[in-house]
């Protein structure tokens, strides 16, 4: 049987910050990418990704995955409407880049960190309209 996830709860000022570190992350992760260090740029892009699901788990669920697993915030991404199934989409191929970019030595191919940019910008646009929404 399954483990539940762990979660935690969320504020409002909550969802505001981790839409916030979502963007940061996001313009870190583009200028990043445009002085060609493509590690940086495709670990920054997930950890913009990571606060995105946070933020709009948070504002649509009040709360958001707090389990060691990054992959079960694809599954409260799935339960927080349409915003939620938009952010795991990119999150879901972002996340397997997790490992190559942080702990293995191999090089991130150009291609791939601008593919990981792209969606981290679409992850922080998403939780930036969802934060703004919530108030």
């Amino acid at each position: 049987m399954a483990r539940p996830a762990r979660t935690r709860t969320v504020s409002a000022a909550q969802v505001r910050s981790y839409a916030a570190k979502a963007r940061e992350f996001a313009e870190a992760a583009t200028s990043d990418l445009q002085a060609g260090r493509n590690i940086a740029a495709t670990s920054l892009a997930i950890h913009a990704g990571i606060n995105a699901a946070d933020a709009v788990c948070g504002a649509r669920l009040a709360k958001r995955a707090a389990g060691e697993d990054h992959d079960q915030v694809l599954e409260l991404l799935g339960q927080a409407g349409p915003d939620g199934v938009a952010v795991a989409r990119d999150l879901r191929r972002l996340l397997p880049l997790k490992t190559k970019a942080e702990y293995e030595p191999d090089d991130i191919a150009p291609s791939v960190a601008a593919t990981a940019v792209e969606r981290a910008q679409r992850c922080a646009a998403m939780a930036q309209r969802v934060a703004e929404r919530r108030g």
